[in-house]
């Protein structure tokens, strides 16, 4: 057998233990990421009563800068050489920083508008300054992570297995999300000490994201320890930042996923918005714990409808992750993709025609297994779509290099990490215009809270039923008509799998001869 058959035959990959700890690294970053995205902009809104439509200009703002940063980040990425490589130096040394970036977030004031102007200003202020500087952190150490997923392996098969786990092992980032549930129990301890309400939720969130962030940062670190990059370019020429946003949009497989990726940035209300939506719709914004042990017992059928919802928003986005790469080996990769953004489009559309069709109320327990069953179909195709961009972003890493000689991995994996804090970004000032027009915001959701806790109101029918309904319309029609666009740029997708197929193996016989 020759060296060079033998070398496709066994490519040069990742090991066991290298692939565990990258995805325990992984788990952490979306914890940190969770925290954050779905956390602080509760925290904000809800805990500290900025209004929605300065939240949701915050977040703008901080994605116009992610436009020039995350290229930035990624050039500076490509140009590094160690002898640990080049995304490997950036996971050791940015957890811990992104850890102290992340706690500062939720340290504020509250927002009233009884305050002064200078301090309502400074408070928003704050507010923006701390999540731009957080930006920017999980910039540095979220583009590598990613981008050593195509450095760890040669194998395309092996390298769709990582992506593919790494999906399924960020979805554990919901751990984070999980601050809004546990804050309000840590309420107590505050209330008990004399605190007022909304003082001591505050804390209750401060403390929390603490205990969250603190455990999370230690798994991130694990991934700097324990990847390895395998993968050696077959040059070392690197690029300005200006030639490197044009190699990006020059490199047409890759301009056509970031368009679609940007089309599809509604979806991101789902994850955004599922948990502030059954913390207020279910529980009225009260301690969950409590609420679910009831007064006469622990409270069944509300556990069920939340298990029932959970594995709906969750669990389909997680079997959606899992079985795509399989999919992608028999599927041609580009029909696959846009058959997950069409017909996912159709289960999100359904979400508000049931709230419409229930007259609001999907407290019975038949109407809320069938909203679980519309939301699983939908996460699944959120899932499918997350994996598939990630493959295909790779595969254009081939492209690049096989074409150009030059391999972008933090680059385009930076267009990655672009595309998903864009989404988030458009997202909430959505759910900013929405919650402005119908009142959800500033001291209204103050003067709400207090209504809540002293039982006098429900959240399903409060202000005629405004505040849910906008809640149901964001998770479902924005996101449909954002699935259906997003198809768009990808229907004629310029990298087909038999080329790409042929690129890898081209370039692994450059690899052994360089070597040999």
């Amino acid at each position: 057998m020759s060296k060079k058959s033998k070398k496709i035959k066994n490519p040069n990959t990742y090991t066991g233990m290298e692939l565990t700890g990258f995805l325990i690294g992984l788990a952490g970053q979306n914890i940190i990421y969770n925290i954050i995205g779905t956390g602080l902009t509760f925290y904000l809104k809800n805990v500290i009563f900025i209004p929605a439509m300065a939240t949701g200009v915050i977040f703008a703002i901080a994605r116009v800068w992610d436009a020039i940063n995350d290229p930035m980040m990624g050039t500076l990425v490509d140009k590094t050489h160690t002898k640990w490589g080049k995304c490997k130096p950036f996971l050791l040394f940015v957890p811990a920083i992104i850890m102290i970036v992340t706690i500062l977030t939720f340290v504020n004031g509250q927002y009233s508008e009884s305050l002064p102007g200078w301090q309502k200003a400074l408070i928003i202020g704050w507010a923006g300054f701390s999540y731009i500087l957080w930006g920017m952190s999980y910039t540095v150490g979220d583009i590598p992570l990613w981008g050593v997923t195509s450095l760890m392996t040669e194998d395309q098969n092996d390298r769709a297995k990582a992506l593919s786990l790494a999906r399924i092992v960020a979805s554990a980032g919901f751990i984070g999300m999980l601050i809004t549930f546990v804050a309000p129990s840590v309420k107590n301890f505050f209330l008990e000490k004399n605190y007022d309400d909304a003082t001591s939720l505050q804390y209750g969130y401060i403390v929390t994201a603490v205990v969250l962030t603190v455990f999370a940062s230690l798994l991130f670190q694990v991934s700097g320890l324990s990847v390895k990059e395998r993968v050696k370019a077959t040059t070392k020429e690197t690029h300005t930042m200006k030639e490197n946003f044009q190699m990006m949009w020059r490199c047409r497989p890759f301009r056509q996923l970031l368009i679609s990726g940007i089309l599809r940035s509604p979806i991101q209300l789902l994850s955004l918005i599922a948990i502030e939506l059954i913390t207020y719709y279910y529980f009225n914004n009260q301690d969950i714990p409590s609420q679910l042990a009831g007064e006469n017992g622990v409270n069944v059928p509300m556990i069920l409808k939340i298990v029932i919802l959970a594995i709906g928003v969750f669990g389909g986005m997680m079997i959606g992750m899992a079985f795509t790469p399989g999919l992608a080996r028999k599927v041609e990769k580009k029909k696959l993709y846009n058959f997950y953004s069409i017909i996912g489009a159709i289960p999100f559309a359904l979400v508000f025609v049931l709230y419409m069709a229930s007259g609001g109320d999907l407290f019975p327990m038949p109407i809320a297994i069938v909203l679980g069953i519309v939301f699983f179909f939908a996460s699944w195709a959120q899932g499918g779509l997350n994996v598939m961009q990630s493959i295909m972003i790779a595969d254009c890493v081939d492209y690049e290099e096989y074409n150009n000689g030059i391999r972008p991995d933090g680059v385009f994996f930076s267009g990655q990490s672009f595309i998903t804090k864009l989404s988030a970004g458009i997202a909430t000032l959505i759910s900013s215009a929405v919650y402005a027009i119908v009142g959800f915001s500033g001291d209204n959701i103050k003067v709400m809270n207090e209504a809540l806790s002293a039982g006098t109101s429900t959240f399903s029918v409060y202000n005629d039923g405004k505040y849910a309904m906008a809640m149901f319309l964001l998770v479902s029609i924005p996101p449909a008509i954002g699935m259906v666009l997003s198809a768009v740029p990808t229907w004629k997708y310029a990298l087909t799998d038999k080329e790409h197929t042929e690129m890898l193996d081209a370039l692994n016989e450059r690899r052994a001869e360089i070597e040999e």
